[in-house]
């Protein structure tokens, strides 16, 4: 799919053994098998260096150990690649839509419980059992509200109720549920109990195959009950969560004995019995004892996996079978016209003998043709300018004031440098999906978006599209960044009917450019009589990482 390099360059964020992205009530809590946050999202250099043959990803340097793919008959649990210095953690996320586009929901679990009962704990003994790729984590005390001079005052001496249901912020909150539920990124909060108020930087989640949600108010708002699909109250006698309690504010919030206890007498145990422990009625399962309870994690465990199971399906053999024969080209497809130029371009690239630096050569020439039509899409505003001899000449002008590239690695990557030389100053994401060799479907394991992306017109790049599943995917995840599905345009050297006819079905308003279409895909997903494995004829690997000829 892309270069080793290229995946260990912050890629994942590995926090063991747990494999799910957080928002604990300390701040530390984050992602472990998911992309970069876009708060560590930068605008990626674009390439400078048109003349300069790429490099092989498959030619490490003396010393290096080349790591190879997971063989079909390896589990999803033992999909790691050890390399010098570095291990990487190749399970990512699948697919959280259908073969027609539309959102597949997350299954969300509420945990509630009383202070120091052991949410957290039951919440990732559950992620570590369940061993999916893609789970996460948000904890309610990540929505205390601001507070004003007067009740941090209050706080400082231990007056202030943390325990009551107007100290957290449900809107936000209720918000935040939503956008995970259906599959967006979100901003959580980070407070920090030591000086009772929000840090300035925020926590980024994505929505996920399965979300936890945990805390002691978890029931009490209907909203958010009706957004859980298991409902699960941990039940941990109270001198046990005294003691937790006791321990957990000395030693980790810098709190003392007297006042610790003080607050739990006002405002604790009085608010579990008032408002916490009725909730208990809500729950589908209690688990007495928390974490230690470990037939009742193993039975919450086994109900997920039956629910995730029954949501599963087969997304690539799908959309290779979505195309209907005889149905005309979408009105969202704009091909390059098949001039002898264009033709000729093509004769150079299909040739199986064509070598290496040749097919470089023309793949680029391609490439400038396919931008340069596909800028002509945007928005241009009429202009007036003055010649050099004191005329006006009326002409056009490109009124998209920011304008993207995200490349779908590894042969999306190919296409950056042809964009750069069309459009000035254009910012450069990417977005890494690999096939997983046990179930054949694609993953999304890395991203890196430019910033404000939501207000670009992107430029979605795949060097060849067959069943259409990794553009598909990508496509999702620039919508849930809250780009508009009419600023996407996807561009592509190559793509098969049956890809054109998925994205177009599940993005109508998704402009599709490219350069060719051919009729058939085999049962091995390669395009026909298509390019061949573009990655591999570009970069000269035969055994690399590859996603291109399963697009």
């Amino acid at each position: 799919m892309t270069k080793q390099k290229a995946m260990s360059d912050a890629a994942f964020k590995f926090d063991p053994p747990s494999s799910a992205s957080s928002a604990s009530d300390s701040g530390s809590g984050e992602d472990a098998f998911r992309p970069d946050s876009p708060e560590d999202d930068k605008d990626v250099p674009a390439p400078r260096s048109p003349t300069k043959v790429p490099k092989s990803p498959s030619k490490l340097t003396p010393g290096k150990k080349k790591s190879r793919a997971p063989s079909s008959s390896s589990k999803s649990s033992n999909r790691v690649v050890h390399t010098a210095g570095r291990t990487l953690y190749t399970s990512g996320r699948p697919p959280w839509y259908n073969f027609q586009g539309q959102l597949k929901e997350p299954f969300v679990i509420g945990i509630c419980g009383g202070s120091a009962s052991g949410k957290t704990t039951v919440a990732r003994k559950i992620i570590e059992a369940l061993d999916v790729p893609w789970v996460s984590l948000l904890s309610m005390d990540s929505f205390y509200k601001v507070l004003n001079k007067d009740q941090h005052e209050k706080a400082a001496v231990n007056e202030y109720n943390f325990d009551h249901p107007d100290a957290f912020d449900f809107e936000l909150l209720i918000e935040t549920l939503r956008r995970l539920k259906d599959g967006k990124i979100v901003e959580v909060p980070i407070y920090n109990f030591n000086t009772h108020s929000r840090e300035t930087h925020m926590k980024t989640i994505y929505g996920a195959n399965v979300v936890i949600f945990e805390g002691i108010m978890a029931f009490v708002s209907k909203e958010l009950v009706k957004m859980m699909d298991m409902k699960v109250f941990v039940d941990t006698d109270s001198d046990i969560r005294l003691a937790r309690r006791l321990k957990r504010d000395i030693s980790n919030r810098g709190r003392g004995l007297e006042g610790v206890l003080h607050q739990y007498n006002k405002f604790v145990k009085p608010a579990f019995e008032h408002y916490i422990e009725p909730t208990m009625s809500c729950a589908d399962i209690i688990v007495p004892r928390g974490g230690e309870n470990d037939v009742a994690i193993n039975l919450i465990v086994l109900h997920i996996h039956t629910q995730l199971l029954n949501r599963g399906f087969k997304l690539r053999s799908k959309l290779a079978s979505s195309a209907t024969n005889g149905l005309p080209m979408p009105s969202s497809l704009c091909v390059l016209d098949k001039t002898p130029q264009v033709h000729g371009l093509h004769t150079f690239i299909r040739n199986k003998e064509t070598p290496r630096d040749e097919f470089i050569f023309y793949s680029k020439r391609l490439m400038r043709l396919l931008f340069e039509f596909a800028m002509s899409m945007l928005p241009f505003k009429s202009v007036k300018v003055d010649t050099t001899h004191g005329g006006v000449y009326e002409g056009k002008r490109q009124s998209a004031v920011k304008v993207s590239g995200v490349s779908i690695l590894r042969a999306g990557e190919t296409m950056e440098l042809a964009l750069c030389e069309v459009c000035k100053e254009v910012n450069i994401g990417k977005i890494l999906i690999q096939t997983n060799m046990d179930t054949g479907e694609p993953e999304l394991h890395y991203l890196r978006l430019p910033k404000d992306i939501k207000n670009h017109y992107i430029m979605l790049m795949d060097a060849t599209v067959a069943t259409g599943a990794a553009a598909m995917m990508a496509i999702r995840v620039l919508l849930d960044h809250d780009v508009k599905e009419d600023n996407i345009t996807l561009c592509s050297l190559l793509m098969a009917q049956s890809g054109v006819h998925s994205v177009a079905y599940a993005f109508p308003k998704v402009k599709i450019v490219t350069t060719a279409v051919d009729k058939e895909v085999n049962e091995k997903f390669h395009i026909l009589p298509g390019i061949g494995n573009f990655g591999d004829r570009y970069f000269g690997t035969d055994f690399m990482f590859s996603t291109e000829q399963y697009n």
